[in-house]
């Protein structure tokens, strides 16, 4: 019995993968924390869908979502999965994937090997051969059914996103064998440095790759490809006398083959190479003679659409190439921005380290006890900002799952004003705690939340540390009509526009200069969305700023003491 996977192609957590135990707990789908599978969707509901197995199928069941499911542009309320089924939830899209259907061919370097059949003073008999810039061009089409919907087979697996590069054109090979009825085929790669061609995937039609079996290339024809640019189509080996010797292509039974340039935009990056091996022997069609060359099984539409296939097979390539490589650059630009702009705070906070020390040094030689004091005051603080630095960090760099407990949001927030007092009086900033009545238990990840609402009360005290009346309110309340934990911040600062909202949740971006460090702000989001709500920013330039922190409450199914000293049990 095997597993399945379902892989969020479009939506907020694109790219994260998810394993589908048959014998496992049913999968549920949505927005509320605690989830098996949790999306930062607001269009999906909190328990928006289950996938689970019925013994025999893979089922996707609708939990009476406010938006409905669709599985491949239909909506439904419970339906059977099968490999390669898209689902939409909300605004994420995700593909359905079976574990026997993602199997990567073995890689074929044992299975194809190179014949070097070439011979001083003699030619290959082509007898014909098309240009790969055609491969563009609507001649290139074939007229045949078959050849159409091969390309439009071809098309809907270059589409999805689910094959590595390998599966991709081993999937192509196996479609291009069928309709063309060739008997084996394989695709060859060029190499970035030096061009030499590598065996990428190797596939016999009608039976099971067999890892001892060899399959032989030509080197006189995938040479004369790469080289002119087209696509060949060869006769009957066994009339063509460059195939002689024991090591030749006609030892090993080959009677045609059809060589086809995988080109892309800029250059030639591989062929596509098919041959036949057996006579065609049908109902309505008789053994051919192997020296009739000019009646063999493959045709001059068969060579059109093995082209054509190959064009596209070549852009993809080229695309994934060109996607990888983005990916790749994006990633070390990252880290570049990183490294710079964390070399920047640790660098100003060993500054104040380095003045704290230099005043303790001269409190001790002048036996000044105030000085002293002064000094290690100031590395207490540098401390506090490595600290709160790296956690920082630490929340950022990876994606976790709240530790969900039945807990006290009253409390909590207590806690975060204790710290917060000692900083705002620091800053003669006013500070005020307003914790709200009647807020009932609620679960959530204690840890989390508590650093969430500090970094959002840092950064009010540091928006009005500057002003002479800075006043910064922290608050707590429910609303019971949606069932949603609310923590409020206001401050009487300078305000932010609505054009720099959501600017400000991006790592880095800081408008406090070397004072902070970009990620506090981008944490709370974080941890806000990793419990399933969201961080609501009101106010205007001029009139201060209101943060909102907003999430679904839970199930605490425990009582707990109201910092009132009233007892509240949960529902």
């Amino acid at each position: 019995m095997s597993h399945a996977t379902l892989l969020i192609v479009t939506g907020p957590n694109r790219g994260a993968r998810f394993d589908v135990e048959p014998d496992g707990d049913d999968t549920i789908i949505g927005r509320s924390v605690g989830t098996r599978i949790r999306v930062d969707d607001t269009e999906m509901s909190r328990r928006h869908a289950r996938v689970f197995y019925d013994g025999r199928d893979f089922r996707l069941q609708d939990l009476n979502s406010a938006n409905g499911t669709y599985v491949n542009g239909r909506r439904q309320s419970d339906v059977i999965l099968h490999h390669g089924d898209s689902l939409r939830l909300g605004n994420t899209r995700l593909t359905f994937q079976t574990a026997v259907d993602q199997s990567t061919p073995a890689t074929p370097s044992n299975s194809v090997h190179f014949v070097d059949d070439s011979k001083s003073g003699q030619h290959s008999a082509i007898i014909q051969q098309l240009h790969a810039a055609s491969g563009s061009s609507e001649s290139v089409w074939p007229d045949r059914r078959s050849g159409l919907e091969l390309l439009y087979q071809v098309a809907e697996e270059l589409v999805h996103p689910t094959h590595a590069t390998p599966a991709l054109l081993h999937r192509i090979l196996c479609l291009t064998l069928d309709a063309v009825r060739a008997d084996r085929g394989c695709i060859l790669l060029r190499e970035s440095t030096g061009g030499e061609l590598t065996p990428i995937v190797f596939h016999r039609r009608g039976a099971s790759d067999d890892a001892n079996e060899q399959m032989p290339i030509s080197r006189t024809i995938t040479g004369y490809v790469l080289q002119h640019g087209k696509a060949v189509r060869t006769s009957d080996a066994s009339v063509d006398t460059r195939f002689d010797g024991g090591n030749s292509i006609l030892s090993s039974g080959i009677r045609e083959a059809i060589c086809a340039p995988m080109r892309g935009q800029e250059e030639l990056i591989g062929v596509i190479y098919l041959d036949i091996t057996t006579h065609l022997t049908t109902d309505a069609t008789v053994a051919r003679a192997p020296t009739d060359a000019s009646k063999g099984r493959l045709t001059d539409e068969h060579l059109r659409s093995v082209l054509a296939v190959a064009r596209q097979s070549a852009l993809a390539v080229e695309a994934r190439r060109f996607h990888d490589a983005f990916l790749k650059a994006e990633r070390f630009a990252a880290m570049g921005q990183t490294i710079t702009v964390l070399s920047h705070h640790i660098k100003n906070i060993l500054q104040g380290v380095k003045g704290g020390g230099f005043l303790i040094q001269t409190g001790l030689d002048k036996s000044d006890e105030e000085m002293i004091r002064q000094g290690w005051g100031i590395i207490e603080r540098n401390q506090n900002r490595i600290n709160q630095l790296v956690m920082d960090m630490l929340s950022f760099s990876k994606e976790r799952m709240p530790v969900l407990k039945a807990d006290n949001l009253n409390k909590v927030c207590e806690e975060v004003a204790e710290l917060a007092r000692t900083t705002a009086s620091e800053n003669d900033v006013s500070f005020e705690f307003r914790p709200g009545e009647h807020v009932p238990l609620a679960e959530f990840d204690h840890e989390g939340i508590h650093r969430a609402v500090l970094n959002i009360v840092i950064n009010a005290i540091d928006a009005v540390s500057e002003r002479d009346d800075g006043i910064v309110v922290l608050q707590t309340s429910y609303d019971r009509g949606t069932d949603v934990m609310l923590v409020a911040v206001t401050d009487n600062g300078p305000g932010i526009p609505k054009e720099q909202r959501q600017v400000v949740f991006n790592v880095f971006e800081s408008s406090k200069g070397s004072r902070g460090t970009g990620i506090g702000l981008p944490v709370s989001r974080k941890i806000i969305r990793e419990h399933g709500g969201k961080i609501k920013i009101e106010g205007a330039p001029g009139e201060g700023t209101r943060f909102v922190l907003s999430w679904p409450r839970g199930n605490p199914k425990t009582e707990t003491i109201r910092l009132d000293g009233m007892t509240e049990v949960s529902d």
